[in-house]
């Protein structure tokens, strides 16, 4: 008998579904709308006394996303749920994780912070921006990865002298685990932000001529700096390129950006973050049944360490 209940939110209603049938569980019903002046609300059609609960939500843009979940995990908390965790597949606000300028919020502690006091037992996310976000939460956070899934995609490509190249210094530990994993050769891509959503590439460091290239970021935002990246690595002799990012979150026209670009010849994203009638060029790998599996471990009290080791 099945002892736990998954609820999601309105944000990515097509990966709790993907989830829910990994599960071989149904949805439970919700009740959630906007009011003529855009409040929200929110009611658990299902009793939820006792359960253990898993509510799905990404917090992308708009902010309501994120209103919503708090608002969930409320509901959920008064009407006495056992055990509440917020399945987060994309972490909104996780870029913001820093004071690298006077007078500016960390604002990815904020958010940590109105989750655990929503009422929030355990947070279990996907491909956090920085690791040491996990130090923001005064709950358990289980951080997964989804480069099994993204990587069987790319073996199943059958590329051969394979180099792996990071976008930014910052991206080196998750490119060198790729590299290491599809028995490929390191690349760094020296960037310089000059100014926000503006990148400029320096330096590549690493041999890239006639070989085919995987490149890899946790996030995709404007596009400017994976872009202008491939571009460099095709003018430095790339062979193929193919594009890697967990969260395609594609503000402004990146989409079309990516899908014209003549340096990438294929990309793939997840479903974290749901995308609207994306191009050809623009493959989505889903993670429900990672997810799945992580709710099977969580209420089972089983370890869920193999789902987030990225180097192994």
């Amino acid at each position: 008998m099945v002892e736990f209940i998954v609820a999601s939110g309105r944000s990515n209603k097509a990966l709790a579904e993907k989830v829910v049938k990994a599960l071989g569980v149904d949805l439970a019903k919700t009740d959630i709308h906007n009011f003529s002046d855009g409040e929200i609300w929110a009611k658990f059609e299902d009793n939820v006394r006792g359960d253990d609960l898993f509510i799905l939500q990404s917090t992308h843009s708009p902010a309501d996303n994120l209103f919503e979940l708090l608002i969930m995990i409320d509901a959920a908390k008064r009407a006495s749920a056992k055990r509440i965790t917020a399945i987060i597949p994309y972490f909104g606000y996780a870029r913001q994780d820093r004071k690298d300028q006077p007078r500016v919020s960390i604002t990815a502690k904020l958010v940590a912070n109105l989750l655990t006091r929503a009422g929030a037992d355990r947070i279990i996310t996907v491909d956090l921006h920085s690791s040491q976000i996990q130090g923001f939460f005064d709950v358990p956070l289980d951080h997964l990865y989804a480069s099994t899934v993204l990587i069987k995609k790319i073996k199943s490509l059958g590329l051969s002298n394979l180099a792996v190249a990071a976008p930014d210094v910052g991206g080196v530990k998750t490119a060198r685990s790729y590299a290491k994993r599809l028995d490929g050769e390191l690349v760094v891509v020296d960037k310089r932000r000059p100014a926000h959503n503006v990148a400029e590439i320096s330096h590549i460091i690493g041999e890239v001529k006639d070989k085919n290239i995987v490149v890899v970021d946790d996030i995709i935002d404007t596009g400017n700096t994976f872009l202008n990246c491939a571009e460099a690595l095709k003018k430095a002799g790339a062979a193929k390129i193919i594009g890697v990012c967990v969260h395609p979150v594609f503000s402004g026209n990146a989409m079309e950006r990516f899908d014209k670009s003549e340096a990438l010849e294929l990309m793939f994203v997840t479903d974290t973050i749901p995308l609207i009638n994306p191009p050809d060029k623009i493959k989505v790998v889903s993670v429900g049944e990672l997810l799945a599996e992580a709710i099977k471990r969580t209420h089972d009290n089983r370890s869920i360490s193999s789902l987030f080791e990225i180097e192994r």
